[in-house]
Parts: structure tokens; sequence; C-alpha cells
């Protein structure tokens, strides 16, 4: 983040930085660059085996960030919501991948695009949370987790603090009561307005992480956000190459693919759900159309669909009456599952 980004972000001014907190230093994370990071160990391709239940079966080299080496105690604040990868953030994902270095970013992130969001997101139990719970281990610095969900407006519902791995499950449990809505019969259509902080399909794409659950088959999930502007200010170059696709895409075709960032890979397939891809025809099972202030070229060289963001009004959205569309509010805070049964 350049400063002035960062001063917005932390709610404080720079002036008010120099003035009430001389004593604080802020530090953007490199996961690229090797010189800030360090090597703690190495977690055997045996033991990956076994923490994925056979997925992935290799030697994983674990790099943080020196700055976590440098200091006495490591407090985690931590807020707790379902997750696409993790199944919940929070906790020990403050060190892997928050402030780890990229391969073991991409290892993560591509082992849970290989179970698929669907059945990963809002799951307290998952490959990706034992690997980075054993990662943490190799950290020898002590730490305390502050683990919290906040509720719909946005007051605080529960906080533990401890040792992270207990913490971060207390406030998961809290946040499966508050994150995750049920309901009766999927949708054909949802029009999912993300939230103003979403300026990048790279985060804004959450919102299908979250809906794509409850989306009928052969229905489409818009993506709705005027303030989104980029596809990714750090990644666009390398999306705009690959494009968005079904797991499978990439899976049939990995000699194609297997050079390609496996975090890439990952967002990829994520924000076009699953489909299938036989004898080079690529089915998704849903459509996923951009409603942003991406121009139309770059969304149909990406493969989504587009819409012009100024044809549409959410609060219009509904008004036709036809129940097996809606409108869903700040998209991609909130999982959405259907019911059993």
């Amino acid at each position: 983040m350049e400063e002035d980004h960062l001063y917005r972000h932390v709610g404080i001014t720079a002036g008010e930085h120099r003035e009430r907190f001389p004593n604080v230093h802020f530090s953007n994370h490199r996961h690229d660059d090797p010189a800030r990071l360090t090597s703690i160990g190495v977690i055997p391709a045996a033991e990956i085996r076994d923490l994925t239940g056979g997925l992935f079966s290799e030697d994983i080299n674990v790099t943080v960030n020196t700055e976590v080496l440098e200091h006495d105690h490591v407090i985690i604040v931590s807020p707790v919501v379902p997750h696409e990868a993790m199944g919940f953030a929070g906790g020990n994902k403050y060190f892997f991948p928050g402030v780890g270095g990229v391969g073991i970013i991409q290892t993560f992130h591509w082992l849970a695009a290989i179970i698929t969001n669907p059945a990963v997101n809002g799951v307290k139990d998952t490959p990706t949370r034992r690997v980075i719970d054993r990662a943490a281990e190799l950290v020898r610095v002590p730490t305390t987790c502050f683990a919290f969900a906040v509720n719909d407006t946005n007051q605080v519902a529960c906080l533990f603090a401890g040792e992270p791995r207990e913490a971060w499950s207390r406030a998961a449990d809290c946040s499966s009561q508050l994150h995750i809505r049920y309901v009766d019969r999927p949708f054909r259509r949802i029009l999912a307005v993300t939230p103003g902080i979403y300026e990048e399909l790279w985060v804004a794409g959450k919102a299908m992480y979250k809906l794509e659950p409850v989306v009928a088959d052969g229905g489409e999930l818009i993506i709705y956000g005027p303030q989104v502007r980029e596809i990714s200010f750090v990644h666009g170059e390398a999306i705009r190459r690959i494009g968005y696709h079904v797991r499978d895409y990439f899976v049939k075709q990995w000699d194609r693919f297997a050079a390609e960032p496996k975090l890439i890979l990952a967002h990829s397939t994520n924000v076009r759900g699953i489909g299938s891809y036989e004898e080079g025809v690529e089915r998704p099972r849903i459509a996923v159309t951009l409603a942003t202030s991406i121009p139309e070229d770059v969304c149909r060289g990406v493969n989504l669909g587009y819409r012009d963001p100024r044809t549409i009004d959410p609060a219009r959205w509904t008004s036709g009456g036809d129940e097996r569309d809606t409108v869903v509010q700040n998209a991609g805070q909130d999982l959405y599952r259907l019911r059993a049964g």
C-alpha cells in the first residue's frame, strides 16, 4: 500500500501517526522478495500427504516475513468469517499465507481450488487449515491471537484471546452461526452488490465464492460494483493471459498450465466456479457476469460476461416479483448455502 492508502485503511492521518503513535511502525509485506523472508523449516512430503489426505505430496519450504522473528511477541488481531481457501479466515492464516512467502501461498490456494470452493468454504476442518496450523508450529515466537466475529451491524459478537488455534476455533464456531445464511431453494439470477471496499475483481470475486452454492444450474451471478475498476492491481497481467476457467480446464491441460502461478489458477477457477472440460469444450455450471467499471472487451477477454452497470438499479432489480431472482447487498461477506433436505 502507498502511505496515504495505508493511513486511510487504519483510520488515522500522517499527523496523528507522528503525534499520537510515534513508536508504531507500519510495514508492507513483500511475499515475492526473498530478501524480506526467512526459511523456518520444511514440512516433508510424507507429512503433507497425511495432512491433505493424499491430495498433495511435496516438500513445503516454510518461509515467513523476517520481521516476525525480530520481535519478542506477536499479536494477531483476527476477524473470522467463512473463507474459500481455508474454510474460515483468521488465526494462523495471518502467518500463512498472511506474511508467508509466495511458495507456501501458491500451495495453499491451489490445494483448496482442487477441493473446490463449495466443499471448503465455511468448513472448519480442511486440509488447508491443517497445513497452515502445522506451518505455524515452526514460528518460534510467542503469539497471542485475538479472534472475533461481528454481527450484521458490525458490532463485536464474540471475542476470544489466547493460543491461535484455540481462539480461532471458538470464533469460527461463532462465525458459523452469524455468517452462513441458508435458503430453501436456489436462485435463477443473483445481483451481487459488492461493498465499496472491493475495488478490484481480485477481492470482489468473493461475491462468487460466497454465493455460488445458491445459484441454480444454468443460472447467472452478476457481480455489481461500479467502484471495481481493475481485474487485479497486482496480478492483472497474469489473469488477463490465463483468463477465468473451471478447475478441470486446468487439470486436464496440466502440461500447459503447470508453470503458471498456482495462486492465479486458484483465483481463476474460484471466480468461474464449478464446471466440466471434456474434448476441448468448457461447460461452466453457471454464468458469471461483471457489471463493474472494467471495460467490456476486458471482461470478454478473460472469459466472463459483461453488463453496463449504468443499466442496473439494485433498488428495482426484483420489482418484477420473480422469486427466482434476488439481490444480495454486501456480497462477499456472508456465505450462502442451500438448506439440507
